[in-house]
């Protein structure tokens, strides 16, 4: 599961900073509010998708809209989304891929951990995109969790690198074998009552 993630660490990085600030221009005269920092589901948040042959930086919301009851999906299961009914379309149609810092998770002690590729490297999750009404709203692919994460949670974000952006917006095989092989090895740290990490 992935139930929040962040945009910086302590250490701004680069490549996540041009990505928002080109959607902060894009919104500009809309009056909508990105969110950076700590990103909570129904937050609009910045995404990557496939536009006129690039790779384009917009913003969406997180969170497809449950139907039967309230609340929002905010992830999807990497193993079944090609099959289920809400996924199988945006998955093969409109993939997209969520820039993070790093992403959290909670072990059984309620103790928050952030992970996030070593040496400070941007991650980028694995996303799918769809359209509702006015909406445009993203959902994370997870996976079953590899040894760096298993003490803390059994599910982990599908975790691609940056060169691996452009061929899974652009290519539905390659995307599927993203969905299905084991993840990159991440690091941890602990977060504690004042939201400073222990390293």
């Amino acid at each position: 599961m992935c139930g929040r993630y962040t945009l910086f660490t302590e250490q701004e990085q680069q490549e996540l900073y041009n990505i928002i600030k080109e959607v902060e221009r894009k919104l500009n005269s809309s009056g909508q509010k990105l969110k950076t920092g700590e990103i909570y589901p129904t937050n609009l948040a910045p995404i990557l998708v496939r536009k006129n042959e690039t790779v384009t930086p917009e913003a969406a919301v997180w969170g497809f809209p449950q139907f039967q009851k309230s609340g929002v999906i905010i992830n999807a299961r990497a193993e079944t989304a090609p099959e289920k009914r809400m996924f199988a379309k945006p998955l093969s149609e409109t993939r997209c891929v969520v820039p993070a810092a790093g992403f959290y998770e909670w072990d059984k002690a309620k103790t928050k951990y952030l992970f996030r590729f070593p040496e400070n490297e941007s991650l980028y999750m694995a996303g799918i995109l769809n359209s509702y009404q006015n909406d445009r709203r993203f959902v994370i692919l997870t996976t079953d969790a590899n040894e760096s994460m298993q003490a803390v949670h059994n599910r982990m974000p599908v975790i691609l690198k940056q060169h691996e952006v452009e061929p899974y917006l652009w290519d539905y095989q390659f995307a599927l074998r993203v969905l299905n092989r084991i993840p990159f090895r991440l690091e941890k740290t602990e977060e504690n009552e004042n939201g400073q990490l222990h390293f």
